[in-house]
């Protein structure tokens, strides 16, 4: 009788196990994320030893991880007083580390730089924004230049530690799961930390312009960065989840005027925050209140409302400690908070958000509206997301195919908001493999 053979594993098995197992790693790790770290660790040892039940263990951990977020040079940050003309030319770079766990024991084999590239932001003003480059030490295994991604993370928070640029050095960045994939397929990484994320000044968080050029400017700067295999003739495509699918989306509509000359194969964008109106009424007091608090300073501040005009002291309060936080603890420190209570007016922010003053910069910030992408595009999203309302992700592919896009919808039943990323990155990775392959993309509008 002969032996029973198992089938070989696939490469694309081989990269769910790897995103399955760092991934699972990473949620273990992200309450110890700078969010935890950095902004509730007193940075006094002695004022941790003071507080109730504290143990030495927790101390040490506590000190490291705040000597750890503060680790990355911030000179790097601070643009020059001039800064290059042309969008994607790169201002300065240096060497980077790469790390998936904060103990640094898991290192992607990647070259890693850091960047600093000038950028435009929604007002067509000139900005310097921060990013980093990956690059596989393995030759590319296929046909043509090694593809180059322009990956958007999600929300990392407002304050400057929270930049991936400096979240990846020191092995706190909750996207690196999905990196880590990315760069076993062989593709080459330009990941951008957005405007005011490292860089001086606010996070404009949710400005679809200034997230879209800061995307597109990324992959520009990365290929002009002279690393060897990247240059303006490699493939492009874009990736993100939830504010990175806002970013993504947003890219992906902007490049056919902004970086006509980008060779952009297609665009993945998933749990998209297409219309904030409708996101600010799916938080407004949730789980996730400190989102809508990052929305409405970063919208409002790129558009000339200052928070201050509507909030009263308590509001400026919550607004205030979330300029300080990462993703993980602002969740943790807004959730469920009665906005009526943090308002001049007493009315929730999500209505203070239908008022005119603020119609029309959520207005503008709405994708797919007089504006579409010419490469295919691949939209997720969960039935079941708890953040971005499954019909506004769904409303957005409406949108454009009504406008001719070419859109493949796939819609799943991931477990919440983290979960539908994780339900979506067999389909994404499929998605660039076909579109680097040269295969057509079925539309998916006949049935939307």
């Amino acid at each position: 009788m002969s032996p029973v053979r198992k089938p070989p594993v696939s490469q694309s098995s081989r990269l769910r196990v790897l995103f399955s197992c760092v991934a699972a790693s990473s949620l273990l790790f992200a309450g110890l994320g700078p969010a935890a770290a950095a902004t509730s660790a007193p940075s006094d040892p002695a004022s941790i030893e003071k507080t109730d039940a504290a143990d030495p263990g927790d101390v040490q951990r506590q000190e490291k991880l705040e000597q750890l977020s503060n680790s990355v040079d911030p000179d790097f940050y601070t643009p020059p007083a001039t800064l290059p003309e042309a969008d994607g030319a790169v201002v300065r770079s240096e060497p980077a580390d790469f790390f998936l766990d904060p103990v640094k024991l898991i290192r992607p084999n990647a070259t890693v730089t850091r960047m600093m590239y000038k950028s435009t932001d929604s007002h067509g003003d000139a900005m310097a924004v921060t990013g980093t480059v990956l690059v596989p030490k393995k030759k590319w295994a296929g046909s043509g230049e090694r593809p180059v991604i322009g990956y958007a993370v999600g929300t990392q928070g407002l304050a400057d530690k929270c930049a991936p640029s400096r979240q990846m050095g020191v092995g706190q960045e909750y996207e690196g799961p999905m990196m880590a994939a990315l760069l076993e397929s062989g593709y080459a990484l330009a990941i951008t930390d957005y405007e005011g994320l490292g860089t001086p000044g606010s996070h404009t968080f949710m400005a679809r312009a200034s997230q879209g050029h800061a995307l597109l400017d990324g992959v520009r700067a990365a290929q002009g960065l002279g690393v060897d295999g990247l240059d303006a003739g490699n493939p492009v495509a874009l990736v993100g989840y939830s504010q990175g699918g806002g970013a993504s989306a947003a890219a992906a509509e902007l490049a056919p005027e902004y970086a006509p000359d980008m060779k952009l194969r297609g665009a993945f964008a998933g749990a998209v925050p297409a219309d904030l109106s409708e996101v600010a009424d799916s938080l407004d007091s949730g789980l996730y209140t400190a989102f809508l608090l990052f929305a409405i300073d970063g919208v409002g501040t790129s558009n000339g409302l200052a928070p201050a005009s509507y909030l009263n002291a308590e509001g400026m309060k919550e607004m205030n400690a979330a300029r300080s936080e990462c993703t993980i603890e602002a969740i943790g420190s807004h959730a469920f908070v009665d906005t009526a209570k943090l308002t001049k007016s007493g009315k929730k922010l999500s209505d203070v958000a239908d008022e005119p003053r603020f119609k029309a910069a959520l207005k503008e910030q709405e994708i797919g509206v007089g504006r579409k992408p010419e490469v295919p595009v691949l939209l997720s999203h969960s039935l079941l997301d708890d953040v971005i309302p499954y019909a506004t992700g769904r409303d957005l592919a409406k949108r454009w195919c009504a406008q001719g896009v070419n859109v493949s919808w796939d819609a799943t039943a991931g477990p919440a908001h983290i979960g539908g990323y994780i339900a979506a990155v067999p389909r994404a990775l499929h998605f660039l493999k076909s579109r680097f392959d040269g295969k057509r993309q079925l539309s998916s509008c006949w049935r939307l």
